[in-house]
């Protein structure tokens, strides 16, 4: 599946040039592939990186261990992801969130915009670049 490690190694090496401040991050979304995918990208970039596969599971990991970062998806079964995103700002507000949908019943851009409502600091489009996955760390990473 996707790129040799090593290939996205070097992928990522070269990102813009820039050296991101390793942090962790937990990797929430319900397909597999998806979850992989992302924890790879990530872990090559230097990030520390865990899982889970639903909004359920979720919060006990962030109750487990320091986490600085969350990337959740949106549309979830058993719970979604605005209801985490919710949990998330009441229980770790010092957490930065970002929030990624591939659409479902309604345009994806109007799930996103009600992600940003509930919280989300960033906001992340299915599918994504590895541009745009290391930006949207980038872009918390920066914020207060």
């Amino acid at each position: 599946m996707g790129l040799p490690k090593l290939t996205l190694q070097r992928t990522l090496a070269s990102y813009h040039g820039k050296q991101m401040p390793p942090c962790s991050i937990l990797v929430v979304d319900d397909e597999p592939g998806i979850r992989e995918l992302l924890c790879l990208m990530l872990e090559a970039a230097g990030h520390s990186v865990v899982s889970a596969e639903d909004g359920i599971q979720a919060p006990k990991v962030l109750a487990a261990q320091p986490i600085q970062v969350v990337i959740t998806d949106l549309l979830m079964p058993e719970r979604d992801g605005l209801e985490f995103i919710t949990e998330i700002r009441k229980k770790f507000p010092t957490v930065k969130i970002i929030a990624m949908s591939g659409g479902g019943h309604i345009a994806r851009d109007s799930y996103l915009r009600i992600a940003k409502n509930f919280g989300a600091h960033v906001l992340l489009e299915k599918p994504f670049s590895q541009s745009g996955v290391l930006g949207a760390i980038e872009a918390v990473q920066q914020m207060p």
